[in-house]
């Protein structure tokens, strides 16, 4: 009897949930590494990015019709999906930023979603949904498979959770052992006195914007190999798990939102065999976020009162 507690898991043999494990680590990977994008991008500029989503799934179709029906080749459609998120993030902040700057965070946030929402619309007209096939977009890197204790790997998975990895300590490092990210650092803390003091804010926002549509362009070239479907509407909402990643690093630590992003995918992930919780997955990265702030929020006030002898 000992022995088969130890191999079950909430009634679910544990052998049968590793490949969930997996699967949910790679989707953790592509959450933790969109979140880092919103972080970086919010902490420079004041805007949370709601348009995340829908612009790494547009840059995915690009790619989709460029392998498809021309002859481009993968290698070169893959870099134009990832340079396409870095070069659309750049021109909306270019041109939308500046005028959103001294506006509340919640009308920034609009401008954004007002972008998802042209983007989704454009992707329907152009590419409808539904019909008598289905888009895919595999990468290489899935044909190559791997045994890790015992479960079966894809390289695509592993990229995905090395891929946010890396780019958290990079960024970590580039903001705190170079001028820029120092700057970025400033910003973050108080814009004006960051200007006065002569950082160049529409350089260091413009930076910004770009780094963080890369990381656009990369979720929105993992993802549908992580799907096995280039379904363009999943990937616009992708921005809700990379949000909620975002929230459980309150915005500002990008290991958190790391480990909050590899959270959420797990949790969405290892939910999906029981019967009874699966049909609530997709609110464990809502119930994540909300736990995670109201712990994180919690601080002991101490206070020391003087009476008068």
């Amino acid at each position: 009897m000992a022995d088969l507690l130890a191999l079950s898991v909430f009634g679910v043999d544990w052998q049968f949930l590793k490949p969930f494990i997996v699967i949910g680590l790679a989707f953790g990977g592509v959450y933790a590494l969109s979140g880092v994008g919103l972080v970086v991008l919010y902490r420079a500029t004041g805007v949370l990015n709601l348009a995340f989503g829908a612009i790494g799934a547009a840059g995915a179709l690009i790619a989709y019709y460029l392998i498809n029906h021309t002859s481009c080749p993968q290698w070169l459609a893959f870099t134009v999906c990832v340079l396409f998120g870095g070069v659309l993030n750049l021109a909306y902040g270019v041109i939308f930023g500046p005028a959103f700057a001294r506006r509340d965070p919640l009308v920034k946030m609009m401008g954004t979603l007002a972008l998802a929402l042209i983007l989704l619309g454009v992707m329907g007209w152009r590419a409808p949904a539904g019909g008598a096939f289905a888009r895919f977009l595999p990468l290489p890197s899935s044909e190559h498979h791997y045994f890790i204790a015992g479960t079966s790997v894809n390289l695509t998975q592993i990229i995905s959770i090395a891929v946010a990895l890396v780019l958290t300590a990079g960024v970590t490092i580039f903001l705190r052992l170079t001028r820029l990210g120092t700057a970025m650092r400033a910003l973050a803390n108080d814009r004006e006195i960051s200007a006065t003091l002569g950082v160049p804010v529409r350089r260091v926002e413009a930076v910004a914007w770009f780094g963080s549509g890369l990381a656009c362009g990369a979720a929105g070239l993992l993802l549908p190999d992580l799907l096995t479907s280039l379904d363009y509407a999943a990937l616009t909402f992708l921005v809700i798990a990379s949000l909620a990643a975002a929230l459980i690093g309150r915005l500002r630590s990008l290991w958190a939102t790391f480990f909050g992003g590899m959270a959420v995918g797990l949790a969405q992930a290892v939910l999906t065999p029981y019967a009874s919780l699966s049909a609530y997955r997709q609110a464990a990265p809502f119930v994540l976020a909300i736990i995670a702030l109201l712990v994180l929020s919690r601080h002991r006030v101490v206070t020391i009162s003087r009476t008068a002898n």
